[in-house]
């Protein structure tokens, strides 16, 4: 990997947690690695151009279907690609339909710019995990043995023991925090070949005594009536938090910091 390379463009592809849920800016919108690691590049390079085609609760088949062949069009320097695990979340998911269509959508990308950057996302700990451990696992051996076919890079951070912490985890226990999709800007630019800004970035926050078994039963209760029922609905109704918003970024522009 080259050390500090200079990459004009970037376009990011997937569904809410790279569209940056739940880092929430003040206006009301998302921020997230994306839009932090494209903030960073800009600053090394003039012109920076940005897009972000991601869009929440999106599947593989929609990522392919709606995003994939649009990302290749763009002649992006850098592209990543972060897919899939929505589907393994589903109670029905068949994986091997997963697994073609994320090579799928390698098979386009990889072609299309200098340098594909793949995942292997973060997981929270907690019984959810475990129950689709296998699931997640099996996908993340998909990742890397199209990285190693198609000369793209994989970002580990299913291994960071930091990003694994429930304190990373936003009150839906689904997406990631500020301080998390901070990490994950890191992770990704130390993967393209930067030097480190946080070279501790995998390191867990210092330990805390837990909550007490009435606050913990508490928001368990909340997180059940505000975030849990409302997902298994839109699953037994074919919906999606996406549906009908459009890419966060669809044009690819130079970058502006919203501050």
């Amino acid at each position: 990997m080259q050390t500090n390379p200079t990459y004009s463009s970037l376009v990011a592809l997937g569904d809410s947690f790279t569209e940056g849920m739940s880092d929430l800016m003040p206006d009301g919108t998302y921020r997230g690695w994306a839009d932090l690691l494209a903030a960073r590049m800009a600053a090394r390079t003039p012109g920076f151009r940005y897009a972000n085609l991601a869009v929440r609760g999106k599947l593989i088949q929609q990522i392919v279907d709606e995003q994939v062949d649009v990302a290749a069009a763009m002649g992006a320097d850098v592209i990543t690609l972060v897919g899939g695990l929505n589907d393994t979340l589903r109670p029905k998911c068949d994986m091997g339909r997963v697994r073609a269509l994320l090579t799928e959508a390698v098979e386009k990308l990889a072609p299309a710019c200098r340098q594909l950057v793949l995942m292997r996302s973060p997981g929270r700990q907690g019984p959810v995990l475990e129950r689709f451990r296998p699931r997640m696992e099996e996908l993340f051996a998909c990742v890397d043995e199209l990285a190693a076919r198609h000369g793209a890079i994989v970002v580990d951070l299913y291994g960071a023991p930091s990003l694994s912490d429930p304190r990373m985890w936003d009150v839906d226990r689904l997406h990631l925090t500020a301080e998390g999709h901070r990490r994950v800007a890191e992770a990704v630019w130390q993967t393209l070949g930067h030097d480190p800004e946080d070279a501790e970035w995998r390191t867990p926050m210092p330990a805390t005594l837990p909550p007490g078994w009435m606050t913990r039963r508490v928001a368990d209760a909340r997180f059940a009536r505000q975030h849990l029922l409302p997902w298994i609905g839109r699953r037994l109704t074919g919906r999606s938090s996406g549906d009908g918003l459009p890419p966060k970024r669809p044009d690819l522009l130079p970058y502006e910091d919203p501050a």
